[in-house]
């Protein structure tokens, strides 16, 4: 057991601006409690400004993905320098955030060399690739979930897990409040808020069928305002430069959350994103743009969930509606938002319905919980978290 707190060594690996933003959360509160670790690993700006000593910033590659030839060989290059930085720098345990595709392979070299692994955020196999939970359970020493229901179905599959909370939601004040009323939305015209995800395999297809959405929306309310929500600068100038039509659009960067409690109605990307909109007590109309012979051909097949909106999905039935997968014409969504914006008293119960839900998940801070066990590891008390 290790007394000297400047002896501890993490290792965290994050690819995508969401999970940057997680650890950046999680380091900030490992240095409350050991400010002489030595954290280093990849990820992103968030990230390096919490304290971590960065070898890659990959949180722009992140969000394109790995199916690219170009990409491909950028993380395998990567995945070599982790490795060597790994095994020359011996880290007491190495923490990977989301991005199974890629930090499977980290975790595995972690197990190879005898190394505490910790996946924070769960790989979503209760979805889909049930069959992989004996290669998660070979390289996961604990898994911190953050949805409730995850951590009674990796345990029941022999894979150690807990429930830390939801990152995304621990900032957040009292959201009681947020639950709407639509007493003026005819007269002075609904606020739209446009989340089109924060990937590029969400962003292009959907970019333009909110825009079709938004179009017909403007025709029966031409009172409305249009509020788009990007995950970053560069998406933010590819968004404005692939705009179409006569609408105009207010845009915004990484503000989910506060452009949710500020609307009547979202168009969101299905994804994590969809409970910072609950949590903003906006109703919503999930989508996912998929191609179709793909999709009857493999997709249907591999899902395993009845509902793909994690706000569905806590709730164990239909809260918002989902168009996920759909194939070609946005027009039915566009005739299911008007009529959600016809019904003040239906969006009044949806809201209410949806900070009822995500309630729980506010109530536990994350970092914390995860710094709680990343300290019990490391054999450190948790009287440390007082300081």
């Amino acid at each position: 057991m290790m007394q000297d707190t400047s002896a501890a060594r993490i290792f965290f690996s994050a690819i995508e601006p969401s999970a940057d933003a997680h650890c950046a959360a999680l380091i900030r509160q490992l240095r409350l409690s050991l400010p002489g670790a030595s954290i280093s690993g990849i990820g992103g700006p968030k990230m390096a400004a919490a304290g971590c000593r960065l070898l890659a910033d990959v949180s722009s590659r992140g969000q394109v993905g790995l199916g690219s030839l170009a990409q491909v060989l950028y993380f395998r290059r990567l995945l070599g320098q982790i490795r060597d930085a790994i095994q020359a720098n011996r880290p007491d345990v190495v923490v990977v955030c989301d991005s199974p595709s890629f930090n499977w392979h980290v975790a595995a070299c972690a197990k190879g060399l005898g190394i505490r692994t910790i996946f924070y955020v769960a790989p979503q196999l209760w979805a889909w690739g049930q069959w992989r939970i004996g290669k998660l359970r070979r390289l996961c020493d604990l898994l911190c979930c953050i949805l409730p229901f995850e951590q009674e179905w990796f345990e029941q599959r022999g894979v150690p897990a807990i429930f830390v909370g939801h990152p995304m939601l621990e900032t957040l004040e009292d959201i009681r409040a947020n639950a709407k009323s639509y007493q003026d939305l005819r007269s002075c015209g609904p606020r739209i808020a446009l989340m089109p995800g924060s990937r590029a395999s969400e962003i292009m297809p959907l970019w333009p069928a909110m825009q079709q959405v938004a179009t017909r929306i403007a025709r029966a309310y031409p009172k409305a305002l249009f509020t788009v929500v990007a995950v970053n600068d560069r998406w933010q100038a590819w968004l404005k430069a692939n705009q179409i039509g006569q609408v105009r659009y207010d845009y915004s960067i990484d503000t989910v959350y506060k452009t949710a409690k500020a609307s009547d109605l979202a168009l969101v990307a299905s994804g994590s994103a969809t409970l910072e909109v609950a949590a903003g007590g906006c109703p919503m109309v999930v989508m996912y743009k998929a191609n179709r012979i793909a999709w009857h051909l493999v997709g249907r097949w591999l899902v395993k969930t009845r509902y793909f909106s994690l706000v569905n999905l806590l709730a164990g039935r239909p809260v918002v509606r989902e168009f996920v997968p759909y194939f070609s014409s946005p027009e039915p969504i566009a005739q299911h938002v008007l009529s959600l914006l016809a019904d003040r008293a239906g969006l009044e119960r949806v809201s209410r319905e949806l900070v009822d839900l995500v309630l729980p998940l506010c109530q536990r801070k994350a970092s914390l919980e995860v710094c709680k066990v990343l300290l019990e590891g490391l054999g450190r008390s948790q009287a440390l978290l007082a300081r």
